[in-house]
């Protein structure tokens, strides 16, 4: 299984009140992560869109262990952990430069069919695309 890692740059207006990161970053930090691994996998999800196939959440959960703040490289790893007929849930740990654990996230998604508003099976071929990144 591979991992698959993103790197993200920590910006002012990412900043909330507390002088942190705002939780908002993380959930948009895991579009990020999660198109890119998609992409990867040779689904792009601009092509898929134009097939009138798009990738749909349907619960998301994050597990806060420590902030990161203005001037921390951000390093995220994104994995699926379990790929179904219609589904896939897939996990997420950011980490800052010190390799310290900031938070541990999941979220379960699907591809919709567009037009119909109806989830959409995974050919056995597509199924193939995302076993490099399916483990535990």
């Amino acid at each position: 299984m591979a991992k698959f890692v993103v790197h993200q740059e920590i910006y002012t207006f990412q900043i909330d009140y507390s002088r942190h990161v705002s939780n908002v970053i993380y959930i948009q930090w895991m579009e990020i992560a999660r198109l890119k691994l998609i992409e990867a996998a040779g689904m792009a999800a601009h092509d898929l869109g134009a097939g009138g196939i798009v990738p749909v959440l349907v619960e998301t959960s994050i597990a806060y262990k420590k902030p990161l703040f203005l001037g921390d490289k951000v390093r995220i790893e994104v994995w699926i952990s379990d790929l179904a007929r219609a589904s896939a849930v897939m996990e997420f740990r950011f980490y800052n430069q010190n390799n310290d654990l900031a938070a541990s996230a999941s979220q379960k998604g699907l591809f919709m069919e567009l037009e119909s508003g109806r989830p959409i099976r995974l050919t056995p071929e597509q199924r193939t695309l995302f076993e490099p990144f399916l483990g535990d």
